[in-house]
């Protein structure tokens, strides 16, 4: 049974929504499975195909999507060291939410531009 408020245990969702969110939410997982889905990508390649990212938040966005199951972390034992990045099923299983708020984005974005857009006319 869930507790909620009990100090010391955390709160444990039960929305499915919401667990979606926890697992793919902040601003850059998301972006780091747009380069996963593209295929396998060493830790560079994905910080040169996500913009802004600092490698500091590169490692913990992978660790927790390692941890939740996502990506898989292949460690190659040479020198110099070598580590990929995969999707997991469970990632894989993620790309028709990823177009669905790409298609939903894109359709937001083109309703934007014309509200804002000064050209357009508005009928009364």
């Amino acid at each position: 049974m869930e507790t909620k408020g009990e100090p010391g245990k955390p709160e444990k969702s039960t929305c499915p929504v919401e667990k979606t969110l926890k697992v793919i939410g902040g601003r850059w997982k998301v972006l780091i499975l747009r380069e996963l889905f593209k295929g396998t990508r060493r830790f560079g390649e994905l910080q040169r195909g996500v913009k802004g990212i600092t490698q500091k938040m590169l490692t913990q966005q992978l660790r927790e999507l390692e941890a939740d199951d996502i990506v898989h972390r292949e460690v190659y034992r040479q020198i110099p060291p070598k580590v990929e990045y995969s999707l997991k099923p469970l990632g894989l299983s993620l790309e028709p939410v990823l177009e669905a708020m790409n298609a939903w984005g894109m359709a937001h974005l083109s309703q934007s531009k014309q509200a804002s857009d000064p050209c357009v006319e508005v009928q009364p």
